[in-house]
């Protein structure tokens, strides 16, 4: 892996944990050799892993669409920034640009950010890991709900274990590292009854 995708909120969230979670998987980053593709703002975590790894010398590369630009705060001093015209341009992008996708701490758009992708693989559009930071217990909740959908029988324990969270950023890289996407794909229009 080359390039991984990190969403994450523009804000810092309530604790201090947080901060500290973006400053780690910016380090593992640097010690790996892996370029960081996210949002492009200069706020919040979002910021935050950006500054520490530009501040190691490694590649940053934002997506931000053009009302954001501003509203965000759009990052000055990245390897590269793409202003583009809609979030659907940005997730795309973001996307096709990355070779997996973390979620750390973040609000509605991190978690819709996540899931989507994670819906892409479930039906075969990537292969890519895809992987929740769950920095000071943060995803407990929603990890159990998963389970929960896993026993209503409205996702598939294949496709529910195809997300891998981990409160440890080495240890979550290495299971990225080591992913390999389920056989089982749920394709559109297939008819599973």
């Amino acid at each position: 892996m080359k390039k991984i995708c990190v969403y994450c909120g523009s804000s810092s969230g309530g604790k201090p944990e947080y901060l500290d979670a973006a400053n780690i998987l910016a380090e593992e980053f640097i010690k790996r050799g892996i370029g960081l593709v996210y949002g492009g703002a200069s706020v919040g975590l979002m910021g935050k892993i950006a500054d520490k790894v530009l501040a190691f010398g490694g590649e940053v590369i934002g997506v931000i669409p053009h009302a954001l630009a501003e509203k965000e705060l759009s990052h000055p001093g990245l390897t590269e920034l793409k202003v583009v015209n809609s979030m659907h341009e940005r997730k795309t992008i973001m996307a096709d640009i990355a070779d997996g996708f973390i979620a750390l701490p973040g609000g509605l758009g991190t978690l819709e950010e996540i899931f989507e992708v994670l819906t892409w693989a479930q039906l075969g559009f990537h292969s890519k890991p895809c992987a929740l930071f769950n920095a000071a217990g943060y995803y407990d909740k929603l990890a159990a709900f998963l389970d929960h959908a896993v026993r209503e029988e409205f996702v598939k324990d294949i496709h529910r274990n195809s997300l891998l969270v981990d409160n440890d950023a080495q240890s979550l890289l290495d299971r990225m590292f080591e992913y390999q996407a389920p056989s089982d794909h749920k394709w559109i229009g297939r008819d599973e009854t």
